[in-house]
């Protein structure tokens, strides 16, 4: 009977704890996104041009580095609030040229809806469902790997076929993310820390919207 009583808090004590986990990380989520769009908005109203490859580079996977290293202590937030407006600000360049275009504000509405309703319907078959999708991250693994090195073939020899592929790669690739940290956080006793958990779905947004975005501007010819 005691036995049975202590699993009983046990598995309260998991339940109140994964939801306090779940809660500050989509509370956090969601102020990242909107200081992500306010420092977006920032560069298109100033007029930056786009980045160049090797200092966007540098400056996310550094920034991302620090949130890694900061995660565990109260610099952890201001470490990915500078990480997450940074790649708001490289991505007004990209929104610009976008809503440039004749029919460019419907492509950028359109892949910004279809990135929140599939960041809510994943989310939601994990919660609702509960299932452990701990089987994704060796698939996760192998495909960043793939697609790293086919962005880079794109890149260098122009191929647009290719890089049609890799953006629909990356749609793939975020939702499995997507899936996997929120599985993550409902199963694992030692998915504690929300920093980390935000900062990967964080990432996995925005390679959504992105992804979409350019898939959306190969359809429509743009």
């Amino acid at each position: 009977m005691a036995y049975r009583t202590s699993q009983i808090a046990g598995h309260e004590t998991r339940s109140v704890s994964t939801n306090k986990v779940l809660r500050n990380t989509y509370m956090l989520l969601a102020m990242t996104l909107l200081f992500s769009a306010v420092t977006a908005g920032t560069a298109m109203a100033m007029g930056i041009g786009q980045m160049n490859i090797f200092v966007f580079l540098i400056g996310a996977y550094g920034l991302m580095f620090l949130v890694h290293k900061t995660a565990n202590s109260a610099a952890g937030l201001l470490s990915i609030f500078a990480f997450t407006g940074f790649m708001g600000f490289t991505l007004g360049p990209m929104l610009s040229l976008y809503l440039s275009l004749p029919n460019g504000p419907q492509l950028v509405m359109t892949a910004l809806g279809m990135t929140g309703a599939t960041f809510i319907g994943l989310s939601a078959v994990a919660l609702i469902t509960r299932k452990d999708f701990s089987f994704l991250a060796n698939f996760m693994i192998a495909g960043a790997i793939v697609l790293v090195l086919a962005m880079v073939v794109a890149m260098i020899f122009n191929i647009t076929a290719l890089a049609l592929a890799v953006s629909a790669g990356f749609v793939l690739f975020s939702s499995a993310a997507i899936l996997y940290q929120t599985s993550e956080i409902i199963h694992r006793a030692g998915e504690t820390n929300y920093i980390l958990a935000t900062i990967t779905l964080f990432v996995s947004i925005y390679n959504l919207f992105v992804s979409l975005l350019s898939i959306l501007g190969f359809v429509s010819n743009d």
